[in-house]
């Protein structure tokens, strides 16, 4: 029995390795940075920038919106940075799920794995739903009228009546991703580009109708019907408790950019133009909602905002029909770029578990003629289609927002564990004589060039504390009078980060993109992750805690003695993995 457990926790830890010379994938590299950030832009500037910057606007933060558009550009920034040392590291598919395979083990990197599969379903699913309801609307709901009386649902958890249009909008997508990469980008850029010019319009147009007096309006001139929800009027008149609760749900606006992360065998030259299109996706679509959010409160006063159709409301106000349609038919683009978002990385994300053996190798098969994992594509596409046809997602929203927000953390947490992990620095120039500052505790390794076996521990074992007394804060925050303990976590979170700052980092000058102010960055992503993932409701943590307990039995039942990494690694596919008979698919 104990040697079953010795067995067992030993596959939790085992780690990939790699091989940085080998670049050889069986899928087609056809994407260039163009392409690229077109992905990660349209997968993150859905319908939420038509809609968002006026429900936010409206009663979390009023004209301060645009601050709260930047705080959560920033968080996202930070995640950002760290997904895109890793994309230099590992330019392989699988993102947050191989990178955390490669610094933390296998078990942390099937946990990220699983809930990055959850996370993409449900976005796609989500999309297309929210685009069948979309043009459905724009025919006064004439599909759904006629669903409800010919098939209706009468159950709670399920949709009102099969959504056969929503299921054909996956279906299609499934087919254009299964075609091939070039042709599915393809398309994407079109969509992308004519999104852009939508949101020019709108943004061109808005400023010629916009009143800067709407950014600093007195509260005696609030009409009386708004001042139970308007605030104290002004740039902020919901003061800074309002922009910072803005921020948080901002926020999930930059969710989508780690899509790229899946791309590293697809990329022409990884190692660059995907941590190029990492940082340059963030930054337009940070442009992009302050431009919209920017116009929108000056074109009308933010306690007048329709939440749900901000811009159509707007200019239809301001007499502006042909606008009006062009931000309709704008909106029907965005929808689609997002929806390919959604649905790109699946396959790639099952593609490599499936590789490894964690998950069924079967979804590691590449079809020669289209160089695309397309068993795993038509599967994952099926899966999102039956969820989009019967199931309301208005509940399981929530779960995709914890999946991303997981992954993000643990990515941050392996950036600092290669940094200062002493097995990295293997192959690197050593010092031939002990620093002097290097004591026998060796808390102080100032003068170390690399890490050493012990600095290395000291690194692992201050990120856990750290993490812990994070999470133990973030929950804190949401209790009333705890001051005093705040203030003593924060300054042992203070001392960890000092403690670690203080421990020899690995050499990254040969990477072409590196996280600057490491440990600080890491730390202030993971500790913002934590705190919006405190954010939501226990119903979310709940459906989370279920969906694990799912992916744990096939890890336990199938995953742990099939996985690669099984028995004597060698070399196979740029990685160090188990060889097996049953590793030809």
């Amino acid at each position: 029995m104990a040697m079953s457990c010795a067995r067992l926790l030993s596959a939790f830890r085992r780690c990939k390795q790699l091989d940085t010379n080998d670049h050889t994938t069986p899928l087609k590299r056809c994407l260039g940075i163009l392409s690229l950030t077109a992905l990660g832009t349209g997968s993150t500037l859905g319908l939420g920038v038509y809609v968002l910057a006026g429900a936010v606007a409206k009663t979390v933060a009023g004209p301060a919106v645009i601050v709260s558009f930047l705080i959560a550009g920033f968080a996202s920034a930070l995640a950002a940075l760290c997904y895109a040392e890793f994309a230099a590291r590992i330019p392989k598919a699988g993102s947050a799920y191989v990178y955390s395979y490669v610094s933390v083990g296998e078990f942390v990197a099937f946990t990220i794995g699983w809930n990055l599969i959850l996370e993409y379903i449900i976005g796609g699913a989500g999309v297309a739903k929210g685009l069948a309801l979309y043009i459905d609307s724009l025919t006064n709901y004439t599909m759904a009228t006629a669903m409800r009386s010919v098939a209706p649902m009468n159950i709670v958890f399920l949709a009102d009546y099969p959504d056969f249009f929503a299921f054909a909008l996956v279906a299609a997508m499934t087919v254009l991703l299964g075609i091939g990469v070039s042709e599915s980008t393809t398309v994407n850029n079109l969509f992308v580009g004519l999104n852009v010019f939508t949101m020019a319009t709108v943004v061109i147009t808005g400023a010629i109708y916009s009143d800067p007096n709407n950014w600093k309006i007195d509260p005696a001139n609030i009409p009386e019907e708004y001042k139970s929800v308007a605030g104290e009027g002004g740039f902020a008149p919901f003061g800074v408790a309002g922009i910072m609760a803005g921020a948080a749900k901002c926020f999930y606006g930059y969710i989508g950019f780690d899509c790229l992360a899946t791309c590293g065998e697809e990329a022409k030259n990884p190692k660059r133009d995907i941590p190029w299109s990492m940082v340059l996706a963030p930054i337009l679509v940070f442009l992009a909602y302050f431009s919209i959010s920017t116009v929108l409160t000056m074109m009308l006063p933010y306690y007048m905002q329709d939440a749900d159709a901000p811009f159509p409301y707007v200019f239809t106000l301001t007499g502006l029909t042909a606008i009006k349609w062009i931000v309709s038919i704008g909106a029907i683009f965005a929808l689609c770029t997002s929806m390919i978002g959604a649905m790109f990385p699946l396959p790639r994300v099952l593609y490599a578990m499936g590789s490894d053996g964690v998950l069924f190798r079967s979804f590691a098969a590449i079809n020669p003629k289209t160089k695309t994992p397309l068993f795993a594509t038509i599967v994952s596409g099926l899966f999102a289609a039956i969820l989009t046809t019967i199931f309301n997602l208005d509940q399981l929203i929530d779960m995709m927002s914890i999946g991303t927000l997981l992954a993000y953390t643990i990515v941050a947490t392996s950036v600092l564990v290669l940094r200062y992990d002493n097995e990295d620095a293997e192959g690197q120039e050593q010092p031939a004589i002990k620093p002097p500052t290097e004591t026998a505790s060796n808390v102080n390794l100032l003068g170390a060039k690399l890490p050493t076996e012990r600095s290395a521990i000291i690194a692992k074992v201050s990120i856990t504390v750290f993490f812990v007394v994070a999470l133990v804060t973030c929950a804190l925050m949401m209790l009333d009078n705890m001051v005093i303990p705040l203030s003593i976590l924060g300054a042992i979170l203070l001392a960890l980060t000092v403690l670690l700052y203080m421990q020899p980092k690995n050499n990254v000058d040969k990477l072409y993109f590196s996280v600057p102010l490491v440990p600080i960055i890491p730390y202030v992503s993971v500790f913002i992750n934590l705190y919006l993932m405190m954010q939501l409701d226990y119903q979310t943590w709940v459906r989370f805690v279920i969906w694990l307990i799912i992916g744990y039995l096939i890890y336990f039942f199938y995953g742990v003695k099939h996985s690669s990494l099984n028995v004597e690694p060698v070399i196979n596919n740029g990685l160090k993995e188990g060889k097996r008979d049953d590793t030809k698919v």
